[in-house]
Order: structure tokens, then C-alpha cells, then sequence
């Protein structure tokens, strides 16, 4: 929870005194979110402007080659591209390319802030963008071969007419757990077989007044089986040695991004799971997982076969799948390696 108590000119004398923490970690132990902790600096490096993803994509697609990083509390994801294609919608916008993919859900992008730090390795620059409770939902950070003087224009023409660095955000909403509607579980079944479709998962669970961890318990096999936690580290372990294309999926309230392809080097380091890729970078909190799932839904094109990890809190972490793509269809490779992992006992 936020302490109100404590102004911007508070939070910048505290961050004076320990300039080491990354920003979520700071502002976790001060206390903020990490949006008060950025929005304390506007006028000083830090510019506000329209959160809408209008705007951000707008900007992001003049920026040439940056890293878009999409996390939430156990994961990030990391990846080097050029940001295009991209396309709006009211409830849901996409960005579609080879490198950057991402889901994006507009409801959820409530602040946003160009932000240029000066650091010993240079001039640091991103966009920044954060929920009502001030939690980050994506971030567009550039680099050396970035458009960096066009980012200097963005400062002054997307500066929005408050750039006061006091900001009041929402009270974080809590994870919801898994929720099951015991006499719908042979209704959830019947029409879990009669799928299509994937995206017609959670509008099923959904008008069943369940979630999706809650229809894992509640289906059970042939739909889902329960792995151990540790499945995660052979299912990255194994993915790396095979070389198999997967999509990897890691996301929050409002957005989802995306990597597809193999995974080449993986860097385990405390807790840590780190895949360690030249245009792509994973970080993983081990010990955050608590619940790992290996999923089955049928499609026009065969069964999708997922593994999906959940926190304590039953929040997703992250889903892997076989890349459906003609030409380089790696389900059969990714479900063998699937079955092969640990699950639960019974």
C-alpha cells in the first residue's frame, strides 16, 4: 500500500540517499508504487504525457530499434526490435511484428512518462507506462542505435499541461484466486472438447463464473495435469538443448508480450532463471512458482498444448507453446517434451 504521507520532494531526498535499488525494488521497500517514484522527478528529466496506447505506439514507432519490456511480479520479458504494425482498438490493440509482439488492454494504461536519467554507462531514455495503482505495465527502453534526438522532440511536443511530480494512484487490486462453480464442472468439460479456438477459453470459464487456474483444478485430466514447480526449470532446460520454437508468453493487467522462436542460453543465478539470448532476455523468479499446469485445447488445427505457472496468489506467470506457424509447426517436438515432465501425484 502507497504511503501517502510522503511528497515528491520526500521521495526524491530518499532516493538521494540510496541511488542503488532498481526503481520497483526502491519503491517497494519505500513503501510507493513505482510510478509515484518516476512521477516525482517530472520537470527534472521526467515528461508526462497521455498514457493511451495511441499515443505511446505512436511515439514507440519513431524511435527505430529499442527493447520493449513487459513484466509483472515473478517475471520479465525482454525483447530488441522495431516497433510497427501497429493495431488500435478500444478494448484490445496489438503490435505485430517478427520481434515485438504484444497484447495490449488500454483500460489498464493510466500514467505515462517519457524518462531520460543520466547514468554511468550514458544517457538512459524510456517510456514508461503504469496502471491506476502505479504498477509498470510496459516499457519502451532505447538504445545505442535508437532515434534518440526524436525522442528529445517527444519531450516537448507529447508533454500533457500537468507535469506537477505529486500524483495520487489506486490501491492495487488483489489477485484473484481460483475460482470454481462446482455445479458447472461436467458443463465445463462438454464444452471444453467442443472448442475451436483458444481464445475461446476464458469467455467459456468466464460465462461459467470460474477462472482460469479454478477450470484447471476443476477439469482435471485429459484437459489439464498438474506438474511440480521445478517442471518450469526442465521445461526451460529442455526447450534450450532441443532447440524447439516455442511462443513464450509473460504479461500483466495490460499487457501481454510475446517471444517466438528457441531459446539459446539459459543463466540460472540464485533464484533466478535467466535466458540470456542476443535479442531476447527472460528472468524468471523460481521460487515464485507455485502451480504448474500442462494444458490440452482442441483447435481447428489440432490440440494447442500449453504449460502455464501460476504464483502463490494463483496470479499466471508465464504460458509456453509449440509455434503453430506453417512452415515451422513445433507442436509435435513441444508436446513430446511436455509429457515427459514431472507432474504431480496424484
Amino acid at each position: 500500500m502507497q504511503n501517502v504521507t510522503l511528497t515528491a520532494e520526500d521521495i526524491r531526498i530518499r532516493r538521494a540517499e540510496t541511488p542503488q535499488p532498481r526503481d520497483r525494488d526502491f519503491a517497494e521497500a519505500l513503501g510507493v508504487s513505482e510510478a509515484a517514484l518516476v512521477a516525482a522527478y517530472c520537470g527534472m528529466g521526467v515528461t508526462r504525457i497521455a498514457p493511451h496506447p495511441d499515443v505511446v505506439m505512436g511515439a514507440a514507432q519513431e524511435l527505430g530499434e529499442v527493447m520493449a519490456l513487459t513484466r509483472n511480479a515473478s517475471c520479465v520479458h525482454e525483447k530488441i526490435g522495431v516497433y510497427d504494425h501497429y493495431h488500435p482498438g478500444q478494448h484490445a490493440a496489438m503490435i505485430l511484428t517478427d520481434d515485438i509482439d504484444l497484447r495490449i488492454f488500454p483500460s489498464h494504461w493510466q500514467h505515462a512518462f517519457l524518462v531520460e536519467r543520466e547514468s554511468e554507462a550514458g544517457k538512459r531514455q524510456s517510456i514508461q507506462v503504469f496502471d491506476a495503482a502505479g504498477d509498470a505495465v510496459h516499457k519502451i527502453i532505447l538504445r545505442d542505435g535508437s532515434n534518440r534526438e526524436r525522442f528529445t522532440q517527444l519531450t516537448r511536443t507529447l508533454a500533457v499541461d500537468n507535469q506537477s511530480p505529486e500524483e495520487t494512484f489506486a490501491h492495487r487490486q488483489p489477485t484473484e484466486p481460483a475460482k470454481i462453480a462446482e455445479d458447472k464442472i461436467d458443463i465445463l468439460r462438454k464444452e471444453w472438447r467442443r472448442m475451436t479456438d483458444t481464445h475461446q477459453f476464458l469467455r467459456l470459464v468466464s460465462k461459467l463464473k470460474m477462472n482460469r487456474l479454478g477450470a484447471y483444478r476443476a477439469a482435471g485430466l485429459p484437459f489439464a495435469r498438474k506438474l511440480t514447480p521445478d517442471a518450469t526449470d526442465a521445461l526451460l532446460t529442455k526447450l534450450q538443448s532441443s532447440g524447439t520454437e516455442v511462443m513464450l508468453f509473460v504479461g500483466n493487467r495490460g499487457c501481454i508480450q510475446i517471444h517466438t522462436g528457441a531459446l539459446h542460453t539459459l543463466k540460472p543465478m540464485g533464484p533466478w532463471q535467466n535466458v540470456m539470448d542476443p535479442r531476447f532476455n527472460l528472468h524468471l523468479r523460481r521460487d515464485k512458482v507455485a502451480e504448474v499446469w500442462a494444458v490440452d485445447k482442441p483447435t481447428q488445427r489440432g490440440t494447442a498444448t500449453s504449460v502455464e505457472a501460476f504464483d502463490a496468489y494463483g496470479a499466471l506467470i508465464f504460458q509456453v507453446f509449440g509455434v503453430p506457424k506453417e512452415g515451422r509447426d513445433s507442436r509435435p517436438a513441444f508436446r513430446v517434451i511436455v509429457e515427459n515432465l514431472q507432474e504431480v501425484a496424484a
